[in-house]
């Protein structure tokens, strides 16, 4: 069916044309024009701007090279455990999009291709974009999706026009930041197609699969306790828990992006970082849990609580919402800090409650209740 001037997809293209013209050819402002998003889609002239201010014209020809075989190679290798984690998930992602007419790219965090999966098919502009060891920068490329997910650090759909160069306004594309467990970005995943229907929707489909490698590169780090984290009352077990990992002493030594979300102390710095500085608990408490195999309650410094399974590697998936103790009574929490505090400090009131910030007929008035 062909569509009509009035349709949404031909007045799509032409709010595409305008914003063009006011930001590419008048060196305007678009944020009238970028007002129906909320705000939202004003990365793409932030893009835009970038392009024109490297000297670049929508009208220069791209040619999609390919860096040299020895910096690809130092790429794969330094990609080596996300391309590990990412494709079989990208296998699956693969079969999800294949009656749709676009395919997936997986770059690094400067935006080269390192693994491609999906119907990519005959085209010859697709068979150019989608090769290992293409530079799909902003730098090389101008606005994509891939060039923006880069620089914005978050999940965006482009159409057509919405690309800088005329060379690429036949590519629709949805993109996601990948994070690795150190909180830095390790890459991005993108799904694009050729002269295809707009899918918005793809945006959200490329977040979650994004999230899937990312909850896979977590868990691929080395870690003797994981811990699932969510608010009480969601249920554990999926791709939206966070993901902590703890090593024997009790440091937070891999994180996934939910967990940085859930704890303001992971998003603030670089890991490791122990976990007495998160849970407002003995931290040794956790082990124990994990021994139990059920969900406890735990407190955060900040007075808000999570739930919290704490499972030892190998432990196998959560099949069902686990049931939930309650966490110990406060009273109980803070005596065993307290505690805690005054054996580090080798029977030293004083110093203990100095340690703590509290007075020392506190630290005897929270230990004289037990």
């Amino acid at each position: 069916m062909v569509a009509t001037l009035d349709s949404p997809a031909q007045h799509r293209l032409a709010q595409i044309d305008q914003l063009r013209r006011t930001v590419i050819t008048e060196r305007r402002p678009a944020a009238a024009l970028l007002a129906d998003g909320g705000g939202e889609r004003s990365w793409i002239e932030r893009s835009w701007q970038r392009c024109l201010q490297a000297g670049r014209q929508p009208e220069q020809r791209l040619t999609f090279d390919v860096v040299p075989a020895q910096a690809r190679r130092r790429a794969e290798e330094g990609n080596h455990a996300l391309l590990e984690v990412a494709r079989p998930l990208l296998d699956q992602l693969g079969r999800a999009i294949a009656n749709s007419h676009y395919f997936a790219i997986l770059t690094d965090a400067q935006g080269m291709v390192i693994d491609v999966n999906g119907p990519v098919g005959n085209d010859r502009r697709a068979r150019l974009l989608a090769r290992v060891g293409v530079d799909l920068s902003e730098r090389a490329v101008g606005t994509t999706a891939i060039g923006a997910v880069l620089a914005e650090l978050r999940p965006v759909w482009l159409h057509r026009g919405e690309h800088f160069f005329d060379d690429t306004a036949v590519f629709s594309c949805a993109g996601a930041p990948l994070f690795g467990p150190d909180g830095r970005c390790a890459g991005m995943l993108d799904l694009t197609g050729i002269e295809v229907p707009e899918r918005p929707e793809l945006k959200h489909l490329v977040a979650q699969w994004a999230r899937s490698i990312e909850n896979s590169l977590a868990l691929a780090q080395q870690h003797v306790l994981l811990l699932r984290v969510n608010w009480p009352g969601c249920t554990l077990g999926d791709d939206g828990d966070g993901l902590l990992g703890l090593d024997l002493d009790g440091h937070v030594v891999t994180a996934n992006t939910a967990a940085r979300q859930m704890v303001a102390q992971l998003a603030q710095g670089q890991l490791p970082v122990h976990c007495s500085e998160l849970f407002a608990m003995p931290w040794e408490l956790l082990f124990d849990a994990a021994r139990r195999g059920r969900a406890v309650e735990v407190p955060l410094w900040s007075g808000l609580v999570l739930q919290v399974l704490a499972q030892t590697p190998g432990a196998g998936p959560v099949g069902h919402a686990p049931g939930i103790e309650r966490p110990l009574p406060l009273r109980d929490v803070q005596a065993a800090l307290i505690r805690r505090a005054v054996d580090q400090a080798h029977g030293n009131v004083q110093e203990a409650a100095r340690a703590l910030g509290i007075s020392r007929a506190t630290v005897y008035r929270k230990l004289g209740r037990k």
